[in-house]
Parts: C-alpha cells; structure tokens; sequence
C-alpha cells in the first residue's frame, strides 16, 4: 500500500523541448501549469527567465498561482563529464540550491551525466559522481536535498541498467538521490520496476512519462509504463516526498502543451492522484 501522500507536479520540460517555437515567459508557465490542475512545478534553469536570481518574486508569482516549487532541474554543456568544468558546474550549483533555499521543501536536480569529450567511460563516471557528490554537500549545508535526473536523450551517459549500477555505486546515498524518471528508464532498460526497487531508498520524488513499444514517446496512459505498479513502488519507498511530477514530450505536447498536460492530469486522476 502506498504510504505517502501523492501531490501531482507539472515540469516545464513539456514547453522547453519547443525551442524557439516557444516565445512565452515563466508566467505563461504558472498560469498554464496551475490551470491545468496542478499543485506544483518543476521549473528548469533555462525557462526561470526573468525570476533567475529573484527567489522572492518567484515565491509570489507561485502564490498567486497556487503552486509550490517542487524543484529546480539544471544541466550543464559540460555533462557534468569535463574534469575542467567541476569548479564551474559547482558554482551553478551553489547558485540554484542558494535560489531553492528560499523555497521550504524544494530539491534541486541535476541532469544526467552526458559524453561531450572523447575518452573513457570511467573516467566520465568518475567525473560526474565528483560533481553530483560535492553538489549534494553543498545541498546538506544549505539545507537543500539534491537529486540526480539520469536521461535517455543524446549521448547521455546514464542509459542502461549498467550505467545506473556504475552511477550509483560512486554516489554517496545521503548526499544525492534520485529522480527516477520511467519513460527514460523504459527508453535504456526494460526492467524499470526492479530497477525502481533495487534503488527505492533513493527515490526522492519521480518524473510520470510513458513510451510505446517501440520507444517513442506517449501521452500517460498510453504506452508501456505500468503506472499504477510505479505508484506503488514509489509511493511506499523510504524518501519519497510524495510528488509525481508529470512531463510530457509526445508529439501531441509539442503540438498543445498547455492541452496536453491537461489531459495528463486529468488521466492521473483515473489513477487515483
């Protein structure tokens, strides 16, 4: 039986894979995201806009909106991969988990590790376990829990059961968590839900997506992921904090985001959330 408290969140991802065919600003995220019957976001550090640097203002704009910042997501060109980078992908990470602070129970989530050099896989993992561990110290000390979000997008390093084992294995578990996300886990392994409950104690909260057979991706509800079976899993794990954030990247969201995650939630409600 699912232990926690379920709260559905929206990531604004659904808007940001537009590019520039998007032409809207963080509000016009608040305003859909709230409509759409949600309780909380997801924002990344690419569409915060003209809130980066302005917790304040933020938190009133989410007020206004009913939302809560479930957690600010950022990647970085270096992959968190490029032994040069670490300083600098550290300082980033100071900054959002400074932002996050302001926001009593948000994450932050760092995006998967991904290959941008030549060399080995190694020492790539090495890399990036370096960074994500020294960011989730940095989290404890500003009192912000830290997550890594593994992807099956190009060239990502964390694809495969393996990768997962080998990321985790150098991560150290009450300095980073995860962020499991099942249409990416189901994109790189068909073993999503031993792969959730071989690494439950690190669940933090969960990204909803769902794929065909085939690998593409499907409006919730629509493809392979046993979704009520992820509740389950995820909804007794140890340090799950209760919010399935729903992110949508089908062609029917590229077509109507704001339609699209509508429909999401609506079809969680089927689902009993």
């Amino acid at each position: 039986m699912t232990k926690t408290k379920l709260k559905i969140g929206c990531q604004t991802f659904t808007w940001e894979m537009l590019g520039k065919a998007w032409t809207g600003g963080p509000d016009d995220l608040l305003k859909a995201i709230a409509d759409g019957g949600y309780a909380g976001i997801e924002i990344t550090d690419t569409m915060i806009g003209r809130y980066a640097g302005k917790p304040t203002e933020f938190a009133a704009a989410l007020g206004s909106s009913g939302l809560t910042l479930v957690s600010f997501a950022f990647g970085s060109k270096s992959g968190f991969t490029l032994k040069d980078e670490i300083g600098a992908d550290l300082e980033t990470a100071r900054r959002w988990i400074d932002f996050a602070a302001a926001f009593p129970g948000a994450l932050v989530s760092m995006g998967s590790a991904t290959v941008v050099s030549n060399g080995s896989r190694d020492d790539k993992f090495a890399i990036a376990a370096e960074v994500y561990n020294r960011a989730g110290e940095l989290g404890r000390k500003a009192g912000v829990q830290v997550a890594v979000h593994p992807s099956s997008h190009h060239n990502t390093l964390l694809f495969d059961r393996a990768d997962y084992d080998a990321i985790f294995a150098l991560l150290e578990p009450d300095l980073v968590g995860w962020v499991p996300d099942t249409g990416h886990i189901l994109r790189g392994h068909k073993d999503m839900v031993d792969t959730l409950t071989t690494y439950r104690d690190r669940i933090r909260y969960i990204h909803l997506k769902d794929v065909d057979a085939k690998g593409d991706w499907a409006m919730l509800g629509k493809g392979v992921c046993d979704t009520p079976e992820v509740i389950e899993i995820v909804g007794a794990a140890p340090r799950f904090n209760g919010w399935l954030v729903l992110e949508e990247e089908s062609d029917t969201a590229a077509a109507d985001p704001a339609g699209a995650v509508k429909t999401n939630r609506q079809t969680m409600r089927g689902y009993g959330a």
